[in-house]
C-alpha cells in the first residue's frame, strides 16, 4: 500500500487548476481581485517591502481570493438548488458577496497602512 499516490495527486492538481480557470473565465470579480493582487505584489517588490509586510499582504490577498471562490461555490449551489425562486436564495447570495466585500475593504485599508511608509520614503 502506497502512502502517497502521485497519479491521484496529479489529477487533483489538474482538477484544481481547471476550477481556477473556470472561475477566471466566468467571474469578473475574481479577475479584478487577482489583477489587483498582482499589481499590489509588483508594487511591494518595487518598494522593497520587508518580509513581514510582504507576508501580511500575501495573507490578505489569499483571504480575499479564497472568499471569492467560496462565494462562487455558494452562488452555483444556490442556482442548482433554488434558482432565483426563493427569497432566501437572493439573500444568501447577497450575504456571501458582503463577506467578500468586507474582506476586500479590510485588505485595502490594511494595504494603505502597510504601503504608506514605503511610499513616503520613496518620494523623499
Amino acid at each position: 500500500m502506497n502512502f502517497f499516490n502521485f497519479n491521484r495527486a496529479g489529477k487533483s492538481f489538474i482538477y484544481a487548476f481547471r476550477g481556477l480557470r473556470s472561475v477566471w473565465k466566468k467571474e469578473q470579480n475574481f479577475r479584478f481581485h487577482l489583477t489587483a493582487a498582482i499589481i499590489v505584489l509588483i508594487s511591494a517588490i518595487f518598494l522593497q517591502m520587508s518580509r513581514f509586510d510582504f507576508l501580511f499582504l500575501l495573507i490578505l490577498i489569499c483571504s480575499v481570493l479564497i472568499l471569492e471562490l467560496v462565494n462562487t461555490v455558494f452562488e452555483r449551489l444556490i442556482d442548482i438548488l433554488k434558482p432565483r425562486i426563493h427569497e432566501y436564495s437572493k439573500e444568501i447570495k447577497n450575504i456571501s458577496s458582503a463577506i467578500v466585500l468586507l474582506a476586500a475593504i479590510f485588505s485595502v485599508l490594511s494595504g494603505v497602512i502597510i504601503f504608506y511608509p514605503y511610499i513616503c520614503e520613496f518620494f523623499q
